[in-house]
């Protein structure tokens, strides 16, 4: 199975769609994808997340989909089934990462400190989400994880943005970063799908 980051084919920005209906979701696809994105995250906040993950499959098929905010087996076999690329999660637990250690897809279990690094390094996966990053710590914290946990490598997320992202992306043990800037609630309900592609260029320049 490959790896999350091999999945990411380089790519260092790892963008998050919280759509509200399935039109909304595939808006913010295809500007992710006219900037030349190639993976984004569906985070499962809202009712019609799984609907949206579907309909962005379909319409925007050359983007690599997966799912985020799985708490646990339920939700993960519902991801599953809507065909997600790859699951992401927020967290982890013992019961969850179980489950999680079965996926035919990769896998991006979430850890917020080093008991959570190595437990989930205990179950094989040596590539982990940092969240929130921001109050984790920061890049302060993630340096001073790359002596104690050689093998991992991190994507952060959870208070980056522009401003700070290179200080994320400037550390050996980061592969990418993950965030919602580049697609703000106001330019989703505004329908300013341009803005999104324009933020998403920045991110990647």
């Amino acid at each position: 199975m490959k790896r999350f980051s091999e999945l990411m084919s380089g790519q260092t920005l790892l963008p998050i769609i919280q759509a509200n209906t399935p039109f909304e979701g595939v808006q913010i696809a295809q500007a992710m994808a006219n900037a030349g994105l190639k993976l984004v995250e569906v985070v499962l906040r809202t009712d019609a997340s799984l609907d949206a993950l579907k309909a962005i499959k379909q319409d925007v098929p050359q983007l690599t989909v997966g799912a985020g905010t799985i708490l646990n087996p339920h939700t993960l076999d519902k991801a599953i089934a809507c065909g997600a690329d790859f699951i992401v999660t927020p967290a982890i637990s013992g019961m969850l990462l179980q489950e999680l250690s079965k996926c035919h897809v990769p896998v991006l279990p979430g850890v917020s400190n080093t008991a959570d690094v190595l437990m989930a390094l205990e179950f094989g996966f040596v590539e982990q989400k940092l969240f929130p990053a921001s109050l984790c710590g920061g890049p302060a914290f993630l340096s001073a994880l790359s002596s104690v946990f050689q093998s991992v490598s991190f994507c952060p997320t959870g208070g980056v943005n522009k401003d700070n992202k290179q200080d994320y992306l400037s550390l050996k043990n980061v592969f990418a970063v993950g965030g919602t800037w580049v697609a703000q609630k106001q330019w989703v309900e505004q329908e300013n799908w341009q803005a999104i592609t324009d933020a998403c260029k920045e991110a990647l320049s």
